[in-house]
């Protein structure tokens, strides 16, 4: 008996060595190699420019970013956030939360902004009449975010912006969309709960620390202290910790 727990231990330690510790550990050597901003002070913020400016006309839009986030975190990690436009609206709204004074901000940078001078990544993205009728669901769900008051963010293993979007987006399952496996914090359950299903996947997470997900975007995911693997077979990828989505 105690042969067969030595060796069932050494093969998780193996699968955790090559899965978690292996890509994150390469991934911090390539991202070390290419710098980083020493303080969000010298950090650029500007748009990115990947976004069209909403014009008069323009049809109804709800889409998902998340960027690196600042000096060695971004090692790791992605800061995520949701804009909309309204039909025949002229500008864009912006929904994030940060780790200063009250987290839920509104507009408080560009939609395509840089995020401590790292380039926004499209996660995903509706419109037309599908955004028209989400539009007032994610609005909604943002009014209803439980951990919006100073004081709430935490930057591991929760609440922290990452769980603010993924928790819209669990609320509002019609978007299709889930957040990348970079996006730490994001299994961290607002509501309290170990549980969470929206008919087509399932989360079972423990605090954000150990756990995983299977089915819908998600695919099939483990959580380790927040580190994510797995796989997508929707569009299929390989998840690994620190590089993220390999493949589609």
């Amino acid at each position: 008996m105690l042969s067969v727990l030595l060796k069932s231990t050494k093969y998780l330690l193996m699968v955790f060595l090559c899965l978690f510790l292996l890509p994150l550990g390469v991934h911090a050597g390539v991202f070390w190699s290419k710098g980083w901003e020493k303080s969000w002070r010298s950090a650029d913020w500007s748009s990115a420019g990947i976004l069209d400016k909403a014009t008069e006309g323009s049809e109804p839009v709800i889409s998902v970013y998340a960027a690196r986030t600042g000096r060695w975190k971004g090692i790791f990690a992605v800061h995520s956030w949701i804009v909309v436009k309204d039909k025949n609206s002229q500008s864009w709204d912006r929904y994030e939360v940060v780790g200063w004074g009250t987290p839920i901000r509104k507009n408080a940078y560009a939609p395509d902004a840089r995020w401590y001078g790292n380039e926004p990544m499209l996660v995903g993205t509706v419109s037309g009449d599908l955004a028209a009728s989400l539009i007032p669901k994610v609005r909604a769900a943002v009014a209803h975010y439980p951990h919006g008051a100073r004081g709430d963010y935490h930057i591991w293993p929760g609440p922290n912006s990452n769980t603010f979007v993924a928790t819209i987006l669990r609320e509002v399952p019609e978007l299709g969309m889930s957040l990348p496996p970079t996006a730490v914090g994001k299994d961290y359950l607002a509501d309290g709960g170990w549980f969470s299903t929206d008919g087509e996947s399932i989360k079972i997470s423990a605090n954000g620390l150990f756990g995983f997900s299977f089915g819908g975007s998600e695919g099939f995911e483990i959580n380790i202290l927040g580190l994510v693997a797995g796989f997508d077979w929707q569009h299929p990828a390989l998840k690994l910790p620190g590089f993220g989505r390999i493949g589609a």
